[in-house]
C-alpha cells in the first residue's frame, strides 16, 4: 500500500509539472505577428507593427496587464512557435482547425470573416465563384488552409502553387504563374491597397473564416482570460472601433458586430 501511495504521489507530481506556464503568470507576453498583410498586420514607415491585428493584441494584453514582445513570423511559423515554446500567443489572423487544434489551443475566435476571390481585371466575367476555380492555379500561402478548404471542403479541383507569402502571391498572380487568390476578405482588402496591384475582388464569399489567438496546449486559464478580453473589446465598443478604422472603407460589411460564438478552452 506505501509503495502504491509513494507512486501516485509521483504521477500526480510529474502530471503537475508536465503542465504548460500558463500566461497569466506571466509579466511579459511573447506575441507572434506577421508582417506582410496590409491593413492587418504590417510595419509602417516607422518600423513599429501596424494593423488590425496589432491594435486588438494591444488590447487585450492591456486587459491582462501584461507587456508585450513582438516576434515576426511566416505563416509556416504559426504553430511551431506554441509548439516550441518561443511564442505564448499567435496574432496570425488564424482560423481555427480539427488538425490545428490537435496542437495547439485557440482563444476566441475574435473576428469571423468570410473567404473571397481575387483575379486580375481581365478574368473578373470569367471567374465569379468558387466553382469557376476548377482547373484553375491558385496561390497557397504555407501554412494557411484555405487552398485545402477550395480542394478538400468544396471539392473542388483547383491547382494549388505554394508561396511563403502573400508578396509572393501578388508576383505571381500578376505574371500569370496563378490565376486567383482566395483568402479571408480581410486579407484581400489589404492586399488590394499596395501600391500597383490592380486585382478585382469576385465577392462570392464562402467558407466562414474563424480568426482567433493561437495559445499553447493545455494553457486554459490563459485561454479562458482571453475570451473574457474579447468579451470586453465587443461590449465596450474597442471591436466596431477597430474594424471601422481599418477596413470601414473596405467594402466589407460591417453592418452586425457582436461578441463571436467561442471555441471554448480545453
Amino acid at each position: 500500500m506505501r509503495k502504491l501511495l509513494i507512486y501516485l504521489i509521483l504521477l500526480l507530481t510529474a502530471c503537475g509539472t508536465a503542465r504548460p506556464e500558463s500566461l497569466v503568470n506571466k509579466d511579459e507576453l511573447t506575441v507572434a505577428v506577421r508582417s506582410d498583410i496590409p491593413l492587418i498586420s504590417f510595419r509602417g514607415q516607422d518600423g513599429a507593427y501596424d494593423g488590425f491585428n496589432i491594435d486588438v493584441a494591444k488590447y487585450l494584453i492591456s486587459r491582462l496587464g501584461k507587456r508585450i514582445r513582438w516576434l515576426e513570423i511566416k505563416a509556416d511559423d504559426q504553430l511551431s512557435v506554441l509548439t516550441d515554446g518561443r511564442a505564448d500567443l499567435v496574432f496570425a489572423h488564424m482560423s481555427v482547425t480539427p488538425e490545428r487544434k490537435k496542437v495547439i489551443d485557440f482563444a476566441g475566435p475574435y473576428h469571423v470573416d468570410l473567404q473571397d476571390i481575387a483575379v486580375r481585371p481581365a478574368d473578373r466575367g470569367v471567374i465569379r465563384d468558387v466553382r469557376d476555380l476548377e482547373g484553375r492555379k491558385i496561390c497557397w500561402v504555407r501554412g494557411t488552409n484555405i487552398a485545402q478548404r477550395i480542394i478538400g471542403e468544396r471539392r473542388v479541383k483547383a491547382i494549388a502553387v505554394p508561396a511563403p507569402d502573400y508578396d509572393v502571391c501578388l508576383e505571381m498572380i500578376k505574371n500569370g504563374r496563378v490565376d486567383a487568390i482566395s483568402t479571408n476578405s480581410q486579407i484581400l482588402a489589404g492586399l488590394l491597397t499596395k501600391p500597383n496591384v490592380d486585382l478585382h475582388l469576385v465577392g462570392a464569399t464562402f467558407n466562414e473564416q474563424r480568426t482567433s489567438i493561437g495559445v499553447r496546449k493545455g494553457d486554459v486559464d490563459g485561454c479562458e482570460e482571453l475570451n473574457r478580453a474579447i468579451t470586453q473589446m465587443y461590449q465596450d465598443g474597442t471591436a466596431r472601433r477597430l474594424l471601422n478604422k481599418w477596413f470601414g472603407k473596405s467594402g466589407i460589411d460591417l453592418s452586425v458586430v457582436s461578441v463571436p460564438q467561442f471555441e471554448g478552452c480545453s
